[in-house]
């Protein structure tokens, strides 16, 4: 395999040459680049590398500039300072979004990412979306992305109000109303969510404590809930689980 380097702190790339050397010594590294300028004239002259790690603040500017000028069709691994560029990264065949300092395990968890995304086909990975994170599907992280049509969302886990299925597909509702579907039945998402935030509340739902608007008592001991925001389908607690959650919202 075949990686180059965008990096224009010389210590930061050459820790980072080593990491990889330790990881994986099959990985070749096949140039060090420390601008913009210098990254747009070798994807002009030369064939996509297998891997790019780049990072986010070059020498002469932000090197989403270089995706302006050049096609960059490989998987990347960004590493920056800086947290706020993650969903745009996401939008440029991002692998993965390591923090400085880079530290060996974020690492040898990206390139493990990395032989995934090869192993896979494009459907099945994170590049082409689902829902994961950082853990390949937990999401203990507290954030995963969710791909809709050649869009990537990054959706942090406090901004959702609810899952609910329906014919099948499973849905993230956020707090503002949006809609994403998911790759995850609500079985699988219960095992994950952590329990004192979310609850499944029937066979359909699982809903975010913040979510109930108000609630009303219902044939055979049920609770009715309108939740927030809103839907079309009717929210009421199953019989088997209406004392679990009352247990639940006293906590």
């Amino acid at each position: 395999m075949k990686a180059l380097i965008i990096e224009d702190e010389p210590q930061a790339a050459a820790r980072l040459q080593k990491y990889v050397r330790d990881i994986d010594p099959t990985i070749t590294i096949s140039g060090i680049l420390e601008s913009i300028e210098s990254a747009v004239s070798w994807f002009g002259h030369n064939p996509a590398p297998d891997l790019v790690f780049m990072d986010i603040h070059l020498s002469d500017g932000n090197c989403f500039e270089i995706f302006d000028q050049v096609d960059v069709d490989c998987p990347i691994i960004f590493a920056t300072a800086y947290d706020e560029y993650a969903l745009r990264s996401f939008q440029h065949h991002s692998i993965d979004y390591i923090l400085k300092p880079i530290k060996k395990a974020d690492l040898e968890r990206a390139l493990s990412k990395l032989r995934h995304y090869v192993q896979n086909s494009p459907d099945e990975t994170v590049a082409s979306g689902g829902v994961t994170d950082e853990e390949d599907g937990a999401i203990g992280s507290r954030r995963f992305l969710i791909k809709v049509g050649a869009k990537i969302n990054l959706i942090r886990l406090d901004e959702i109000a609810y899952f609910y299925s329906r014919d099948k597909i499973t849905f993230a509702i956020t707090r503002e109303g949006r809609r994403f579907p998911l790759n995850k039945s609500l079985e699988a998402l219960e095992s994950e969510l952590p329990s004192e935030e979310f609850f499944r509340i029937n066979r359909k739902f699982i809903i975010h404590m913040d979510s109930i608007g108000t609630m009303s008592s219902h044939t055979k001991g049920r609770v009715k809930i309108d939740l927030v925001p809103p839907v079309e389908l009717e929210t009421i607690v199953s019989t088997e689980r209406s004392p679990h959650f009352k247990k639940w919202l006293l906590g």
